[in-house]
């Protein structure tokens, strides 16, 4: 391959102006998939001792490769998520582009982003043929700007962006009481497409500025959950780094479908419909996966007593980490009531208590309880006093249970092993648990070293208290 023929691939697969064939879609398509899960499949072997199977990888919720991660090291899941965005850019570039050679609308490229629907979307797309007369202009049809037209279609954009915003949350958390895919993954695609592609008609603007619109229009939509006291700051925060990076996607998507294409403005907000419906669906069609936090610690001191602390240990210092400092339910002390299978341990947190039934008493070898009752996972940065919104109302983060493991090791030591299995009840779960198995990490390394420091201090203590051997004088 020659430098003009490399440089036209890469530009087909990460540009937005050069149509896209069948051939180009299918053997694109496919290779870069193979070489997603090679790379997905080593590194998944090599850092988390753990195989990601074909099935595993073509899963569309991606439930089991994120359970598959849970064993490896802590920024290896956000590692992931930062690497599958090119290939997301490309997925969505790609079949926007091969439906308008294929002859239909660009905007049924779209549909790759609906599980399940996005394999068949994409085995259709690489076996439609080309269209004798393409939909997608080689040469861009760039209208000469206007300063009023310019202004009056980017506020357009900016309000019909703000509008689909609002009315998908109102029909997804007020009405249907649901945190689903449509509103954080369809919802800020389909923003900034639509916000792409009016900024851009009757008269076009530059790449940068249909951005720039597009994360403003994102950023006030998320002022405005602020305003209204309907989100706390914790939770805009965590979604920022899926809504921005989706809404540039769908920006510069609908930018290209306005300078490529004939397609028209109803053909354009016809598209839209796809979300109520979306949201709908999935509203009535849950499924909640359980996952597990391993962390792991070495302590300096035998199994038997590291057991006692773990079983419930006194009040940990104030935490210097910044998120429980912002409101993260952060532990704080652990009280048993009984001993043995049936006793109930009580872990508090500074959003309130975990009630634990002890299920297993291995003493001084394993440690085992249900959660029968847990606090809220946070409590909500805002400027008003107090807000409550639905998904800390309703639990969405739920602890099932958990567990501790001690492991003899030489010369007096311990490993120890803390496990959390909890579900999240909001999509996507192969996103949110990036933020909660981070949560629930810092929540383990605060206990186990608070574990760690007083089983090593009494371990220490005993060594300097031991009476030293009397020397047996020689004969």
């Amino acid at each position: 391959m020659n430098s003009k023929s490399f440089l036209f691939f890469f530009q087909t697969l990460l540009g937005v102006s050069h149509p896209v064939t069948r051939t180009i879609y299918a053997l694109s398509g496919g290779g870069l998939m193979l070489f997603k899960y090679g790379v997905e499949a080593l590194v998944i072997f090599l850092l988390a001792d753990a195989i990601l199977t074909p099935i595993d990888f073509l899963n569309p919720l991606l439930t089991l490769r994120t359970q598959l991660l849970s064993t490896g090291p802590e920024w290896l899941p956000w590692a992931i998520y930062i690497w599958s965005l090119p290939f997301a850019w490309v997925a969505f570039s790609m079949s926007v582009r091969r439906a308008a050679v294929a002859g239909i609308s660009p905007w049924w490229g779209f549909a790759v982003l609906v599980p399940i629907v996005n394999l068949f979307v994409m085995v259709s797309l690489a076996t439609l043929p080309d269209a004798a007369v393409s939909r997608w202009q080689t040469t861009p049809n760039l209208r000469p700007g206007n300063s009023q037209f310019s202004f009056f279609s980017q506020f357009r954009a900016v309000g019909a962006g703000l509008l689909i915003g609002m009315v998908m949350f109102s029909v997804t958390i007020i009405l249907l009481e649901s945190y689903g895919l449509s509103l954080f993954f369809a919802t800020p695609l389909m923003m900034g497409s639509i916000i792409g592609f009016l900024s851009n008609r009757p008269s076009s603007i530059s790449w940068s500025a249909t951005v720039g619109i597009s994360i403003a229009t994102i950023l006030a939509a998320e002022s405005m959950l602020l305003l209204f006291a309907l989100e706390g700051l914790i939770c805009v925060v965590m979604a920022s780094p899926l809504l921005i990076p989706l809404g540039i996607i769908g920006a510069l998507l609908g930018k290209a479908i306005a300078n490529s294409t004939t397609t028209t403005l109803t053909q354009t907000l016809g598209v839209l419909l796809v979300l109520p419906v979306t949201a709908g669906a999935e509203a009535f069609h849950r499924t909640l996966t359980e996952y597990v936090v391993l962390t792991v610690v070495e302590i300096d001191a035998p199994p038997e007593t590291v057991w006692k602390y773990i079983v419930e240990f006194p009040e940990l210092p104030a935490p210097e980490e910044w998120f429980f400092r912002c409101g993260i339910a952060c532990p704080m002390r652990a009280r048993i009531d009984g001993l043995g299978v049936g006793a109930v341990r009580h872990c508090e947190f500074s959003t309130g208590d975990f009630v634990e039934p002890i299920t297993v008493w291995d003493q001084p070898r394993r440690l085992a309880f249900d959660v029968t009752d847990q606090p809220e996972p946070m409590t909500e940065l805002s400027p008003y006093r107090h807000i409550h919104p639905p998904h800390l109302e309703q639990q969405s983060l739920k602890s099932h249970r958990g567990e501790f493991r001690l492991f003899e090791l030489a010369s007096g030591r311990t490993r120890l092993e803390g496990r959390t299995w909890y579900s999240f009840d909001m999509a996507p779960q192969w996103y949110w648990t990036l933020w909660s198995d981070l949560a629930i990490h810092a929540i383990h390394r605060r206990v186990l070293r608070h574990v760690q420091l007083l089983s090593e201090q009494e371990t220490l203590h005993e060594i300097k208290d031991s009476p030293e051997p009397v020397p047996v004088p020689m004969q």
